[in-house]
């Protein structure tokens, strides 16, 4: 199995900062795609960014210039630097990873979420 331990979410005020962090563990025996969804109340779950081990990424059009994803392979981390935040990012983020353990093939993995509330 593989887990995910998601950090670094809270309150900031608009405009602020915030740094995400997510660890993989377990039985690990390779990670493909990294990323980070996020869920706002009423809202359904969409994607943020995704890296891949290569480091190419992707983002969502609403993030970009203002959100970085970057990932440590050697630590089986990524993380989510998120500049310039506005009301509009609050939502609850959850870390995402494709993984295949020394046990199954490739799988999608969860976080348990994280709270990122951007409000004066």
């Amino acid at each position: 199995q593989v887990q995910l331990v998601e950090s670094g979410g809270g309150l900031v005020q608009p405009g602020g900062s915030l740094r995400l962090s997510c660890a993989a563990s377990g039985s690990i025996f390779s990670i493909n795609a990294m990323g980070w969804y996020r869920q706002a109340p009423g809202k359904e779950r969409e994607v943020v960014a995704i890296i891949t081990p290569g480091g190419s990424k992707i983002y969502t059009d609403s993030v970009k210039g203002r959100f970085t994803i970057s990932r440590d392979n050697a630590k089986n981390t990524v993380f989510l630097q998120m500049n310039s935040l506005n009301p509009e990012d609050t939502a609850v983020y959850y870390c995402y990873a494709d993984a295949r353990s020394s046990k199954s093939n490739i799988l999608p993995y969860w976080g348990q979420g994280t709270q990122v509330t951007v409000s004066s």
